[in-house]
């Protein structure tokens, strides 16, 4: 008989012992007996026990022993003391096999009778076979053939295969093997040992595998590997996770119906430090005209191959102080061609900078059954299941996947300026490329990340339609966002997510910032046509960033200050620029009574400043905050924290909401007061001057003389304000002189006199809405006062309410007497007339 069947011998007494032997306690006994002439040994020993366990020995002739070893020739009788030996006892039965000098038990390895002459535990059946250094020994497995595990890893059934052979006296390991896989055949080089673990329920009498004498490979091992129709198989190098032996060739070869395609990935791999040669995976790959393929460790894997194909892998000779370790852990997928793997896209970035696509699986929960693979090929053949493309270059990609949904794509493009002379006030369109919209690849983010030089250049960010931020109030729902946040080393910022259909006009950034494009939904394409973000580099600020907010009466505007939920960062500020319509009227509202903020050191504020009259509320944060307040001109409301207690940060939530402005009662009463005495006033004047024309008729008739030496002019009655600003000069006032003083200190070398030159003062007329009321306002921001001449000043406005007294030279008019007198009356006195 073939196998471990061979050379077992069992008396019929023994196997009646079986059954007849019991002692008092109902324990039942066995008897084992081996023939001298087999190379069988049998042995039980203990095995894992349980927790708590109760003492449990072998009796043999009434001693108790802990294990028992049954040698050729040896016969055995034996019991235990306990009722459950299959939780205490495993046994070993072992059978080495030279090939050199005994005959090979070549065929299928046979387990019955022995294993029913066992007793219930747990048994091991161990193979350890040698041969000649010219001849290989294969193992062929029947169906459902083998699947490879990692350490630490169990099989459903309980059964496991171990393969292992020998390199001169050290042992290597091949791998451990579970039922239903692709593992059809393993070669080893001289030696082979099998080990086959049952568990002490399982009545399975044969071993699924059978042994054959085949010439030399030549290498340490060969595994084939074979697939009937669309599946994955995972396997390891030898020795795995330890390091693969020194020097040394393993080779897989797969057998691939001809309608299927196989991708190769690595899942985990290591270098060693190699001393000589280099190690390295080399492909047999039908069709190609370049095998054998040497790829490196790091490199991406063929894919999309057809038919069947070869992968090796070569060890090095290692460095004998710091070896390092070798191993390999791959997967091999095949499935079967899709369409869009006999398409192939050119990405175009031979005119980019700083950016780069990385193509890569949507994260998803593990099935246990079996899931096509989604790979990314360039060139159509190395394939893998994530890819990067840099700039710089043209890329021609396929995609071999059943579902590209599957996958998605990120992008990542940097903008940089370091001299702020050539981009102040320089723009740049943040807009995504179409060689990537027209790939089938759904896009989930793009970044532009925007550096601009320290303390020098500042951003602002500007999009086509006006953007909302993202609240629990008022989410987001549209098929894209924009993500705002710092993006200094180290820097914990962000500004939010904002999308559009809202009230933001513009975002102003101090510093480094990262703005991302997030999609979710395939029709953000569509919206995206309609949506353009443009960034311009703008003179440096001091506070971390300032929105501009134009509010509309169709919805209440939600805003909140950076980093929500994990508070402004300490001493931060930060600004809102609100308009308001004329004829409109804001609400202010805050969401919450308390911000909910301990300051450590440090004190944080809030300012809401009116733009139009310069009227500024500051409250602490730290206290109650306002209560709802109206607004009927441009404010802007700003933000400057504290250093917080660690658990006690600031986050601040509020609303901005229009309505239309409605007149004041009290206005209209005093307007109509106002104007029902000045008809009363107007219609007692004119009374009194109808009764004084009747009383100049009541005193007779008039003779005249003519006179022609008298004037004949009617008197007119004085003005009572004889002169006008616009009239004269009266309002302005001559600078006293300085050559009246000073003369002699203003004399060149000819004699004659510097004039000095004088500017006016006149009101500022620039814009005032600029710079938000923080405490932090640069110096560079404060307006100035410009003094000009009336005569030089190109921004007089006649229209203005308050009119501008100037500071003026001295009429040149006036001779050059040097009189510096200030003319306070008209120098044309009113003429006396006769009566």
């Amino acid at each position: 008989m073939a196998g471990l069947s061979c050379g077992v011998t069992l008396t019929l007494l023994g196997v009646l012992l079986l059954g007849a032997a019991r002692p008092p306690g109902g324990a039942e006994a066995y008897m084992l007996g081996l023939s001298h002439t087999t190379n069988l040994t049998i042995l039980i020993k203990p095995g894992l026990l349980p927790l708590a366990a109760k003492a449990c020995y072998l009796l043999v002739s009434g001693k108790r022993m802990d294990m028992l070893l049954i040698k050729p020739g040896d016969r055995k009788e034996f019991l235990f003391s306990c009722q459950n030996p299959e939780t205490r006892f495993v046994i070993e039965v072992q059978r080495n096999i030279n090939c050199t000098s005994d005959p090979c038990p070549f065929g299928e390895f046979e387990l019955w009778p022995l294993i029913s002459l066992l007793p219930p535990l747990n048994r091991t059946f161990i193979w350890d076979i040698q041969a000649g250094k010219s001849t290989s020994l294969e193992l062929g497995f029947s169906r459902p053939r083998l699947r490879q595990i990692g350490q630490g890893e169990s099989c459903p059934d309980g059964v496991t295969y171990s393969i292992s052979g020998h390199i001169g006296a050290t042992e290597v390991r091949i791998g451990t093997f579970c039922s239903n896989g692709t593992v059809s055949r393993i070669k080893m080089q001289e030696s082979i040992k099998i080990t086959l673990h049952l568990p002490w329920f399982h009545n399975r009498d044969y071993s699924r595998f059978s042994m054959s004498s085949q010439p030399s490979i030549k290498r340490l091992c060969f595994i084939e590997s074979v697939f009937e129709g669309e599946g994955s198989a995972t396997l390891m190098s030898a020795n795995y996770p330890f390091s693969f032996p020194e020097d040394e060739l393993m080779t897989w070869q797969f057998v691939i119906p001809a309608h299927l395609r196989a991708s190769v990935s690595f899942l985990q791999f290591n270098n060693s430090n190699c001393a000589k040669k280099e190690e390295r995976v080399e492909y047999y790959i039908p069709g190609s005209t370049t095998n054998p393929e040497v790829f490196k460790l790091a490199d991406k894997q063929p894919g999309n191959m057809a038919g069947n194909f070869n992968l090796s892998l070569q060890g090095c000779d290692q460095d004998a102080q710091n070896p390092g370790t070798l191993r390999l852990k791959f997967q091999v997928l095949v499935q079967c061609p899709q369409n869009e793997s006999n398409v192939t896209y050119e990405v175009d970035l031979s005119n980019e900078r700083a950016m780069s696509i990385t193509i890569e699986p949507r994260p998803v929960k593990q099935s246990r059954r079996f899931v096509p693979g989604c790979f990314v090929c360039l060139e159509s053949r190395t394939c893998s299941t994530n890819l990067t493309l840099a700039h710089g270059s043209k890329h021609r990609i396929s995609f071999l996947c059943d579902d590209l949904t599957r996958l998605w794509m990120n992008v990542e493009k940097t903008i940089s300026c370091m001299d702020h002379r050539y981009c102040h006030r320089r723009s740049y369109s943040l807009q995504v490329p179409r060689d990537i919209l027209q790939l089938p690849v759904q896009l989930h983010d793009f970044s532009w990340k925007l550096l601009v030089p320290k303390d020098r250049l500042s951003l602002a960010l500007v999009p086509a339609q006006k953007l909302q931020q993202h609240t629990q109030e008022r989410f987001c729902n549209t098929s894209f966002s924009y993500l705002v946040a710092g993006a200094d080393p180290g820097q914990d910022l962000y500004f939010g997510s904002f999308c559009a259909g809202g009230s933001i006009e513009q975002i102003q950034v101090k510093q480094n910032v990262l703005v991302t494009l997030r999609t979710f939904a395939p029709s953000f394409q569509q919206e995206l046509s309609r949506q353009a973000l443009t960034v311009t580099f703008i003179p440096y600020f001091k506070e971390e960033g300032i929105f501009t907010v134009t509010p509309d009466m169709k919805s209440k505007v939600y805003l909140m200050t950076p980093n929500w939920e994990r508070g402004l960062p300490s001493l931060a500020s930060v600004s809102w620029n609100i308009s308001v319509p004329s004829d409109q009227v804001a609400y202010l509202t805050f969401l919450k009574e308390r911000t909910g903020l301990v300051c450590q050191t440090g004190r944080a504020f809030m300012i809401i400043q009116e733009q139009r009259t310069k009227a500024e509320q500051i409250f602490s944060l730290e206290e109650v905050l306002p209560k709802s307040s109206s607004r009927h001109h441009n404010f802007w409301v700003n933000i400057s924290n504290c250093s917080p207690v660690s658990g006690k940060q600031l986050d601040l939530l509020f609303q901005v909401s229009l309505t239309w402005r409605t007149l004041d009662m009290t206005v209209i009463l005093i307007a109509v007061v106002g104007g029902s005495a000045l008809l009363l006033f107007a219609l007692g004047l004119i009374i009194c001057l109808v009764k004084k024309n009747r009383k100049k008729k009541m005193k007779g008739p008039a003779v005249g003389i003519y006179n022609g030496n008298i004037n004949t002019q009617i008197p007119m009655q004085p003005k009572k304000f004889p002169n006008l600003q616009k009239d004269n000069d009266a309002h302005v006032y001559a600078v006293i002189d300085d050559t009246m003083v000073y003369g002699h200190l203003l004399q060149d070398s000819n004699g004659s006199f510097i004039q000095p030159e004088v500017d006016t003062y006149r009101p500022f007329q620039g814009p005032t809405e600029d710079c938000p009321p923080s405490f932090l306002i640069p110096y560079s921001k404060v307006p100035t006062v410009k003094l000009t001449t009336k005569e030089s000043s190109p921004g007089f406005n006649p229209e203005s309410d308050s009119e501008p007294y100037t500071f003026s030279h001295p009429s040149k008019r006036n001779g050059s007497d040097g009189n510096t007198d200030i003319p306070l009356l008209d120098a044309h006195e009113p003429a006396e007339t006769g009566e």
